[in-house]
């Protein structure tokens, strides 16, 4: 069973929806003219629809073939002059049936030359046109036979006897409508000059070719402009064309078709070729590696050491640390999260190494979200790819230095860690001054007016100085592992985040566009099937 055509109207839409997102991708010259001309038919469709349903068929061919004395025959009148050289030259006539004489579609057509054909109810809205010799010696008559062929609704092409093989026609004119062929006739005219054989013969052999160029759908019929012979059948044939009211909308729809398959070169074949979990990872790897989350995470966990060292160590030589520099402050780094406006990194720019490693990951994905386009597409994945590659530096270290690294409140413990060392640095303290004012009441020989305690022969001074010393290394000794294991785990999720940042600029500025090349194409390619 034949399947329904959609609309004309909803072809013309979807053929308009598919230029609409080439424009925007496909910038080669093949493409651009394919496009131009899809243009040129949506112009002509809008105009041709609003001049209403009448019937506008074409008489063409070459110099001799008889076209003119056949369209004063169906015109009832002479009005195009026959000849081997017209006094017209370059210059269309028109036959007009019906009360309305068509000066807007003939305006539209720009045809001079009119005349009106007495009241014929049959064919009551034909428009007739004699078209110059297609192969004068006259550029002008060339372009304007050219011009008319595109904008007529039926074609009726005329050849004689001896020219009816002519490669200039069939290559040129012929050969190039055979998707039009619902509204092509092609008439073997001059017929009356041949015998009864021969004719059947001419008509066999021009069959054949038709056949052959794609044309087997066109009808063909001999005539006689001179004698008459085949006029009726040719009146029949106009006349059901005329009674039918949709020879615009077959010529257009035809049109349409053709429109529709000169885009399809440019669709793939099938619908895959997106970037999937592999190619995201490996582009993640390279674009961490450009920004130098790995510089960052090493410095995450210095800085956390740095501080929960300094937090758990002895106070009274604290200030020693102060003497180096944070490693996240000299990177600048997390300077601007708080205030939503990321500062710029101190970061060192990527080494040939690492945009060596996303060049190579870039173009992984693009080959993956590209497979099976065809070339101009591919060229649109190449341009888009491109330009978001200008901001990608930029982003990256935006995204590094907006990312949140390591929480500045110290940890309970490690605070009540530090309470501790000052209380134990009291104690050792508290040790010192005992000792010194025992020196001191030594020296003015009153060292046993105050007695010294001890403990387990200890004095106790010395083992309030000792003890605390020791407790405090101690304490320090065995907050250290915590220590470095918490800059571990802070250099652990200080990556993570900031790979989930360089994901999401790498999605944002490489694989989004990617996808949004692939998803115009796949929309280009439903909208043309539904053209087509």
């Amino acid at each position: 069973m034949r399947r329904r055509e959609a609309p004309l109207v909803d072809r013309l839409a979807a053929l308009r929806e598919a230029v609409d997102v080439a424009a925007e991708r496909l910038e080669g010259p093949e493409e651009s003219a394919a496009l131009g001309r899809a243009r040129s038919l949506l112009a002509k469709a809008g105009a041709r629809t609003a001049l209403g349903e009448a019937t506008v068929v074409a008489l063409a061919g070459a110099t001799g073939s008889g076209k003119s004395t056949l369209f004063n025959a169906l015109s009832g009148a002479e009005v195009s002059s026959p000849g081997v050289r017209r006094p017209t030259t370059g210059v269309a006539h028109a036959t007009v049936w019906g009360a309305d004489p068509q000066d807007r579609l003939l305006d539209w057509l720009e045809v001079p030359r009119r005349h009106r054909h007495p009241v014929d109810p049959a064919l009551d809205g034909l428009v007739l046109l004699d078209l110059p010799d297609h192969d004068s010696v006259r550029l002008e008559n060339r372009l304007e036979v050219d011009r008319l062929v595109g904008l007529v609704d039926v074609l009726v092409w005329v050849l004689d006897p001896e020219k009816y093989a002519d490669a200039a026609v069939h290559e040129r004119y012929l050969v190039p409508l055979a998707g039009h062929a619902g509204v092509l006739l092609v008439v073997l005219n001059q017929v009356d000059r041949l015998d009864p054989d021969a004719a059947r013969a001419c008509l066999a052999d021009l069959r054949g070719l038709l056949d052959r160029e794609g044309l087997a759908a066109t009808p063909l019929l001999a005539v006689s402009g001179r004698t008459g012979a085949g006029l009726g059948e040719l009146r029949a044939d106009l006349v059901r064309r005329v009674a039918d009211r949709r020879a615009a909308v077959e010529r257009l729809g035809a049109d349409v078709s053709a429109a529709a398959a000169e885009l399809r070169a440019c669709c793939a074949a099938d619908g895959t070729g997106r970037a999937g979990r592999i190619d995201r990872e490996r582009l993640t790897d390279a674009l961490a590696g450009a920004a130098g989350v790995p510089v960052v995470g090493a410095a995450v966990e210095r800085s956390v050491r740095r501080n929960g060292a300094a937090a758990t160590g002895w106070p009274l030589v604290r200030w020693v640390r102060t003497l180096r520099p944070d490693p996240l402050a000299r990177l600048h780094l997390g300077d601007g999260a708080a205030g939503g406006l990321p500062a710029r990194t101190s970061l060192p720019a990527a080494g040939a190494v690492q945009l060596a490693e996303v060049a190579t990951a870039v173009r992984a994905a693009r080959d993956t979200a590209g497979a099976g386009l065809p070339r101009p597409w591919t060229d649109a994945l190449r341009r888009e790819v491109a330009v978001s590659e200008e901001r990608l530096a930029d982003r990256l270290d935006a995204a590094v230095g907006g990312t949140e690294l390591a929480p500045a409140r110290t940890p309970l413990w490690q605070r009540a860690a530090g309470g501790l060392q000052w209380l134990l640095a009291g104690v050792a303290l508290v040790g010192v001054l005992w000792l010194l004012a025992l020196a001191g009441l030594g020296l003015l020989q009153l060292d046993d007016v105050v007695p010294l305690p001890r403990v387990e022969g200890i004095p106790l001074p010395t083992l309030l100085l000792v003890g605390g010393l020791l407790a405090g290394a101690l304490l320090a000794l065995l907050a250290r592992p915590l220590v470095n294991a918490r800059a571990r785990r802070r250099r652990r999720g200080a990556e993570l985040r900031l790979r989930a940042a360089v994901a999401a600029v790498g999605e944002e500025e490489l694989l989004a566009p990617m996808a949004g090349v692939r998803a115009d194409h796949d929309r280009f390619a439903a909208a043309l099937a539904r053209a087509g």
